[in-house]
């Protein structure tokens, strides 16, 4: 039975919250830069101390219990609320410093980063960044999971728990092979995509969503075929080699149409595209700090993406 007066100590907290994330005692150790058994006591005693078992031990693997896995979320928003405490009396609100382990979607990542990583630091030097790149799911995943601190992903998200922060619009280009009927043309509308074979990226990806979700709207059908790709650089090299034809987001478009035989056709008002959104928390405390990091990239953004308002 739990004794309601125990408190338990942060570092406790800490220590199962990085064994239930790592599912494994040495890499939740070496994550929180302390021994294992230092890491072994520390969760040991809060077990002993809530009168609860919280994981289950063996030599192979850590198994979360039902005690556990209701509490985690709850270890969880503690840490939050003692990060933010910790910045705010520090006068670091609004002010990022410490590590942000910042999350991007692929079909960002490489096009906004070589921007974003010399401005945060000239703008934020005393931040130490760590980048994930996923898909979107899974950083939404790893941001409620703790793992991430803030995500640069398409807008809404609709995840409960979550802040969404509006950075910039972009819209989408039809990268064709060059010297296709549709190369150079500036007024194309989404009926176009019913006679063409589009490319997509493999499943998981947002803008596959994206795309098929323009394609349904005017009863296009993608290509058929084997043809699968992970990146949005593998997809534009196969509509250089004349497999079909795809959408890209603007951003992409001064990267990508540098890597082969490839031409481009724009869409007539209003222009089929998406919305980029920073992601964050809603227990994270560091609110003020967020929307300052989201400024930093909604500048970035809008400059590789120039043709769009926001």
């Amino acid at each position: 039975m739990t004794d309601r007066s125990y408190q338990p100590t942060l570092s406790q907290l800490r220590a199962f919250v990085a064994v239930a994330e790592q599912r494994h005692f040495g890499s939740a150790a070496a994550r929180l830069h302390i021994s294992q058994p230092t890491l072994s006591q520390a969760l040991a005693s809060l077990e002993q101390g809530l009168g609860v078992q919280l994981v289950e031990r063996s030599t192979r693997r850590v198994l979360m219990t039902t005690a556990g896995t209701h509490l985690l979320e709850h270890a969880r928003a503690t840490l939050d609320a003692a990060d933010g405490f910790v910045s705010e009396a520090s006068g670091m609100g609004g002010r990022l410093s410490g590590p942000l382990r910042l999350g991007l979607i692929p079909t960002v990542a490489p096009y906004v980063l070589p921007a974003l990583l010399p401005a945060l630091r000239a703008e934020f030097p005393d931040v130490n960044a760590h980048i994930v790149e996923d898909q979107t799911d899974r950083l939404l995943a790893s941001l409620r999971s703790g793992a991430i601190d803030a995500a640069v992903v398409a807008l809404p998200t609709e995840e409960s728990g979550i802040v969404e922060i509006p950075l910039y619009a972009e819209d989408f280009v039809l990268v064709v092979p060059v010297g296709h009927e549709l190369d150079g043309r500036r007024d194309l509308t989404l009926s176009v995509l019913v006679d063409l074979p589009i490319l997509l990226l493999d499943d998981g990806h947002c803008l596959r969503d994206q795309t098929l979700d323009l394609c349904r709207s005017v009863d296009a059908v993608p290509a058929a075929g084997d043809t699968r790709a992970t990146s949005l650089a593998t997809v534009v090299q196969c509509v250089a080699g004349g497999l079909g034809v795809t959408l890209v987001p603007r951003s992409a478009v001064a990267v990508e149409m540098g890597k082969g035989a490839l031409g481009r056709a724009e869409f007539a008002d209003p222009k089929p595209g998406r919305r980029m959104g920073l992601v964050h928390r809603a227990s994270s405390g560091r609110a003020e700090e967020y929307r300052a990091l989201s400024a930093l990239v909604s500048r970035i953004g809008s400059a590789v993406s120039p043709v769009v308002a926001q």
